[in-house]
């Protein structure tokens, strides 16, 4: 009987204990952008260097000019290189300029390019016939609207066992 017993023991079923979460999301996004302008004054520079060579303005041996400043931007006048070393010797110049941008008079309007060299400027946008939706049946219908915007549509569904 003790046999049959435990027997009986092991072909009992066991208990079985698990935990089932599902979890479905869904979701749409809809989007109208902003007018914006990002931009960039480019600085003027300018820089010269050089070995066996004299440099003059045109008025004095040896100087620079300061140049003039107009609107912001610089101007370094008329530089002049002569060599100073003699006949055989080595010499060397260099010089090189980059004309920035002037500084504007007024702010500049969004969705209009200024006077700057490093300029972005976006549109302002428009919604028309933007439209999304997600159906209880997990179909997403997205409508496109106008310039400067954006539809996204997600389903998520995950399932974890415990």
């Amino acid at each position: 009987m003790k046999k049959l017993l435990f027997l009986l023991f092991l072909l009992a079923p066991a208990s079985v204990r698990a935990d089932i979460r599902h979890d479905i999301t869904s979701s749409v996004q809809l989007t109208v952008g902003a007018a914006s302008t990002s931009s960039t004054r480019i600085p003027t520079t300018f820089s010269i260097s050089g070995s066996g060579v004299d440099v003059t303005d045109g008025t004095t041996a040896g100087t620079l000019s300061a140049g003039t400043i107009t609107s912001g931007v610089y101007s370094p006048g008329t530089i002049a290189a002569t060599q100073n070393a003699t006949s055989g010797e080595s010499f060397s110049f260099s010089q090189s300029l980059i004309t920035g941008d002037a500084v504007p008079t007024s702010a500049p309007t969004v969705g209009t390019v200024g006077n700057f060299s490093d300029q972005t400027s976006t549109k302002g946008g428009t919604a028309g016939s933007l439209a999304g939706s997600v159906t209880s049946a997990s179909v997403i219908s997205l409508t496109a609207g106008g310039e400067n915007s954006t539809a996204i549509g997600s389903i998520k569904s995950s399932i974890q066992i415990d």
